[in-house]
């Protein structure tokens, strides 16, 4: 459980030092995440998915982890100025180390782009309250699935 905010640690990892133990964490992170927020999803498509995580995390361009001791927490994806992945252990949800990773991207990678699932209302009332808006939907998921996805923007 999350002691306090100060004893997080978050840093940029660079690709050569994206081992598969810490790939295999933040999958494990990912997981979780999606397990206690994606509620639209089956076992099998989260199944599905997870495969794909892995080279998502060794390929995305900056990868920022989230650490409490050695143990990553969250970690945030971001590819040019769009954020790809923004996910955190459960129990560190609802204390402020999303909007941390945010304003990190915000203020460091110059992110001012996303996409959420609109499934999905806590993210979408999350990255609203940090001042993106809705500029498009999209029936279909990157991958072709029926999920809506919204294209959200910095205001």
């Amino acid at each position: 459980m999350l002691t306090a905010q100060n004893n997080i640690d978050m840093r940029e990892i660079e690709h050569n030092d994206r081992n598969s133990e810490l790939v295999s964490q933040l999958v494990t992170v990912w997981e979780a995440s999606v397990r206690a927020t994606h509620t639209f999803l089956t076992n099998a498509q989260i199944e599905q998915i997870r495969e794909y995580v892995p080279d998502a995390l060794r390929g995305i361009e900056h990868l920022v982890v989230a650490f409490d001791g050695a143990q990553p927490v969250g970690f945030m994806g971001v590819d040019g100025q769009r954020l790809e992945m923004l996910f955190l252990s459960p129990d560190y949800r609802g204390q402020g180390l999303g909007a941390r990773l945010l304003r990190d991207g915000i203020a460091n990678y110059n992110v001012n782009e996303l996409t959420v699932n609109e499934q999905n209302p806590q993210a979408f009332a999350f990255y609203e309250h940090m001042g993106f808006h809705t500029v498009s939907r999209s029936e279909l998921d990157e991958q072709g699935n029926p999920f809506p996805i919204l294209t959200m923007r910095l205001d």
